[in-house]
């Protein structure tokens, strides 16, 4: 599928699989409880565990952050490039939904540049939810192809290569830099 036909799926609250910069994503409306349950039902994955957000700017995600527990050091390092993927465990705003947040009270959050995950934001108006493309117990996906053999030939996939990262996203505290997942 191309870009125009998954951003159609993503507004029509369904779950797609995309690009980002290792790996393929599942993703969708983060603000739509009922795409958030079928890509959860999907990947088998509890929904205490979380998930991630990601977008091409801080705009797509500060409805998400407690901007107000982040001073301009932390902003600095939030929005800061770095040579490979770093998704942020912040502050989440008091209105994220516990779908997204799960079990805790923070929100993990990614600046992804990838040319797909920026098309697909900006054609939808939102940031996506990321979890790797792959069941429960097999390795996550790099192609397109990999995923329909997972999920099935007529699952929405956009057909475009994953970036150049060669490991899925580092995931740290933005306050203590802590890792919680090696990247």
């Amino acid at each position: 599928m191309n870009i125009t036909q998954i951003a159609n799926r993503l507004q029509q609250e369904q779950v797609v699989a995309y690009p980002t910069e290792a790996v393929f994503g599942l993703g969708c409306n983060p603000m739509s409880e009922s795409a958030v349950n079928k890509l959860l039902f999907l990947k088998q994955r509890p929904i205490e565990k979380g998930l991630i957000l990601i977008a091409p700017e801080i705009q797509f995600l500060q409805p998400f952050i407690r901007s107000t527990k982040l001073d301009e050091k932390i902003w600095q390092k939030l929005t800061a490039l770095y040579d490979r993927p770093i998704t942020w465990i912040v502050p989440a705003a008091p209105n994220t939904p516990k779908w997204l947040t799960g079990q805790f009270e923070g929100i993990a959050i990614r600046l992804c540049s990838h040319p797909a995950v920026q098309q697909l934001c900006h054609q939808t108006g939102f940031a996506l939810t990321s979890t790797s493309a792959n069941l429960t117990g097999l390795t996550p996906c790099k192609t397109a192809a990999e995923v329909r053999s997972q999920f099935g030939e007529d699952f929405p996939v956009l057909d475009a290569p994953v970036g150049n990262a060669q490991k899925p996203s580092e995931i740290r505290d933005i306050f203590t830099d802590h890792i919680i997942r090696n990247g």
